[in-house]
């Protein structure tokens, strides 16, 4: 098969990879039907994370099952499944808590399997992947990969936040995860949903999934601006979907005390002072998003069309144009790029 590989900062290949097979009887190869380029991929791709060797990258994928190991039970070959971008068993005390993306056997797609492809190998496919009703239209592909991370990313930092009924909610970052929270937020019932944004397309999703209000400023002339809206006291529940420090402080000094944070932003760069974060009162929580927990009712919203993640991607290409896809996000040409082998 040809697959896409990460040999350093801004070199990306599109290559001959060995065909997955199965290992393991819990084990299951997919033939990819989209995958896409993620946020958290530019991290390696600028060099800011650093790879010790060349790497198959790539931990967003639907596609259909091509074979099983003799201990699948909840999948079948023929089946179009979607996957989190993290294994897990779906099994253990963890997992039954509902934080399938901390499982005592789970491990990151993107650091050993890489989906920029065209097969890929699914450990714990019982507890990873969940199929569809059927075969999807082919206008449900886009949000459907959507919920393998970005749309299922946005959830999680949207519940993390307490996003309710009478809630003001906020929102820092208006990237594919950003976006998805506002949907998030509006799918959950919030009053009022502040976007913020400085990128006139991106405003516009952002209204088009459900944001009642749009905040241009950053940092702390953003926060002033938020208290502005909300009696001085900022949000109820706010979202970080960056992972940069300017935009985690603003996530924290526009919550209210007593308020919730979710921060889903992979947050290489971010150093907090204990003392703020005392003195803040705030609820935080964050991380890598639990998808898996969330998938079954994101792929019952979307296959009976009541939200359209898909929307998110405004650039497909080729598989073998990955590197264009990485380039395009990198200079911030695309809000998401959306690959078909």
């Amino acid at each position: 098969m040809r697959g896409a590989v990460l040999y350093g900062p801004r070199d990306v290949r599109f290559e001959e990879r060995e065909d997955p097979k199965i290992i393991e009887p819990t084990d299951a190869i997919i033939r990819i039907a989209a995958t896409c380029v993620c946020g958290s991929d530019l991290w390696p791709f600028r060099g800011i994370e650093q790879l010790s060797r060349p790497q198959p990258v790539g931990h967003e994928y639907v596609g259909i099952v091509e074979d099983i190991g003799s201990e699948v039970k909840n999948v079948g070959v023929g089946d179009f499944v979607v996957g989190s971008f993290v294994i897990s068993d779906n099994t253990c005390e963890i997992c039954r808590a509902g934080y399938q993306s901390r499982c005592v056997h789970g491990e990151f797609v993107a650091q050993t399997i890489g989906t920029q492809s065209e097969l890929a190998r699914i450990p714990l496919a019982d507890g990873t992947l969940v199929a569809t009703p059927g075969m999807p239209d082919e206008d449900l592909i886009p949000s459907l990969l959507a919920a393998s991370d970005v749309l299922g990313t946005g959830w999680f930092g949207a519940a993390a936040a307490k996003t309710g009924p009478g809630k003001t909610v906020a929102v820092v970052g208006d990237g594919a995860v950003g976006l998805c929270a506002v949907l998030a937020a509006k799918q959950m019932g919030a009053e009022r949903i502040i976007a913020m944004s400085r990128h006139s397309d991106r405003q516009k999703l952002a209204r088009e999934f459900g944001a009642t209000d749009i905040v241009t400023e950053r940092g702390e002339e953003g926060v002033a601006r938020i208290k502005d809206m909300t009696n001085g006291l900022g949000a109820h529940s706010v979202v970080e979907a960056v992972g940069t420090q300017e935009a985690f402080m603003q996530a924290v000094h526009a919550t209210r005390p007593g308020g919730h944070m979710g921060f889903v932003g992979v947050n290489y760069e971010v150093h907090v002072s204990g003392l703020e974060i005392f003195f803040a009162q705030i609820h935080l929580l964050g991380g890598p998003a639990p998808v898996r927990r969330f998938l079954p009712e994101l792929i019952d919203l979307i296959w009976n069309r009541r939200i359209n993640p898909g929307k998110v991607f405004d650039l497909t290409l080729p598989l073998d144009q990955v590197a264009e896809g990485y380039r395009a996000m990198d200079e911030r040409r695309a809000i998401k790029t959306l690959l078909r082998p």
